[in-house]
């Protein structure tokens, strides 16, 4: 790959922890196929990477590298929660026990992987639904939400959602007006637009939420269901689900001590989104360690854990296997799940530089796409060079620094994705 496409400081950042990596991490690996001295030197030099942010920008991570559809390096970094004290929501209040060792991360240790859900979940939702000719992308989203009607909102479709580009508010707190997903969507459909349709692309989260209800309206079924049934099901997937400790899982990796970012974005107007209502109105806030509960405020508390925005949990194992499946142009282990035509559809580039739903990466190799979650997580594909990566750290179980801001793993991610890239591009001109 040319170096030019990744910036000064992502260089440095590597080099710096391709020397710093000699403190052992606590680990584990799974089991991975043979790979050539080139890519394995591109793996040592990402696991080096993460080694080296380990305590200072995560408590701990989860690398899985896939080839050629064939898992090629699995392994976990460092720990799944903090030692500390653990308190869990009770009847009246917090119920705190008594100090808890720190656990250990592991490769079938379970994510909440934020907005990798807006893909891993509601575009491949719209993927299926379109490849069985039941969603038009160019149609108006009121063909689906009937409701969805206005002298601008009638000009937004399916498209524009997938796009970021319908116009709409990137974030606010629904949770101040809604408890459930009717009142969500009444909510979304009633604020006035902050941009053009079509004007530019502006990320937001209520785009996916208005995605999640047309799934759930053509299809039937409510967002996770369909899913379930029509995907992970039949893929084999077991811990990629909505609501986790519902269908029985254990196993987390922690994220923040409650809510605290969401409420200092209510609270303090010059960070982040700005909230004009009133921030004392609503006082719900959970203050206890998320395990195994959607971080988002939107996902949780308007939601039920269920938004087309966030709320997917799942693991690196099988993050990878969805990865492999747009890889393999929409079929895995012998059956089509999406027709061919339909994924180059979704992954051509639009006039915003991007894809439906996916982001092409700055510095990617051509046709690469990611998405990243809030919560630390991460995923990356190249179909040029038949790559899968999956990165997830649990980086907000570390806290907030002065300015109320998580660790950036950002530089991270990228650093990680350049030295495996780079390694399997200069094994293929070997070859």
């Amino acid at each position: 790959m040319n170096q030019k496409r990744f910036s000064h400081s992502i260089v440095l950042w590597l080099g710096l922890f391709a020397t710093a990596g000699c403190a052992p991490a606590i680990s584990t690996s799974g089991s991975q196929a043979t790979t050539s001295p080139g890519l394995a030197h591109g793996l040592a030099v990402a696991d080096s990477s993460i080694t080296a942010a380990l305590g200072t920008l995560t408590p701990g991570a989860v690398l899985v590298v896939s080839k050629g559809g064939r898992v090629v390096h699995e392994r976990a970094f460092g720990v799944a929660q903090l030692a500390g004290v653990m308190c869990s929501p009770g009847a009246t209040s917090n119920v705190c026990t008594t100090a808890i060792e720190a656990r250990p991360m592991r490769t079938s240790t379970v994510f909440d992987v934020a907005s990798v859900t807006k893909v891993m979940a509601t575009t491949f939702g719209v993927m299926m639904l379109v490849d069985r000719g039941k969603i038009d992308l160019d149609a108006p989203v009121y063909t689906y939400l009937p409701d969805f009607r206005g002298p601008h909102l009638d000009s937004i479709r399916v498209r524009n959602l997938l796009q970021h580009s319908a116009g709409l508010v990137q974030w606010q707190p629904l949770y101040y007006q809604a408890s459930n997903t009717a009142q969500t969507y009444s909510a979304i459909r009633d604020m006035p637009l902050q941009w053009g349709v079509g004007e530019a692309r502006h990320y937001s989260d209520f785009s996916f939420m208005l995605l999640g209800d047309i799934v759930e309206r053509v299809s039937g079924q409510r967002l996770d269901l369909f899913l379930d049934s029509a995907l992970y099901k039949p893929l084999g997937l077991q811990h990629t689900t909505f609501n986790p400790k519902k269908k029985g899982l254990t196993e987390f990796a922690a994220t923040e001590q409650g809510n605290v970012y969401e409420k200092h974005m209510v609270y303090d107007s010059t960070f982040g989104y700005r909230y004009r209502g009133d921030p004392t109105s609503w006082n719900g806030w959970r203050d206890y360690t998320l395990v195994g509960e959607v971080d988002d405020g939107n996902s949780y508390y308007a939601n039920g854990g269920v938004a087309g925005h966030a709320g997917l949990f799942s693991t690196g194992t099988e993050l990878h296997v969805l990865l492999d499946l747009l890889l393999n142009h929409g079929s895995y282990n012998g059956r089509t799940f999406i027709r061919p035509e339909v994924i180059d559809r979704f992954f051509t580039l639009d006039k915003y530089q991007n894809y439906l739903g996916w982001q092409y990466p700055v510095g990617g190799p051509p046709g690469s796409f990611s998405h990243t979650g809030f919560t630390g997580t991460y995923v990356f594909g190249d179909p040029q060079d038949g790559l899968s990566i999956v990165l997830l750290t649990n980086r907000q179980n570390l806290g907030t620094d002065a300015k109320g801001f998580f660790p950036n793993v950002g530089p991270l991610q990228m650093a990680v994705t350049k030295a495996i890239v780079e390694a399997a591009e200069s094994d293929a001109a070997r070859h």
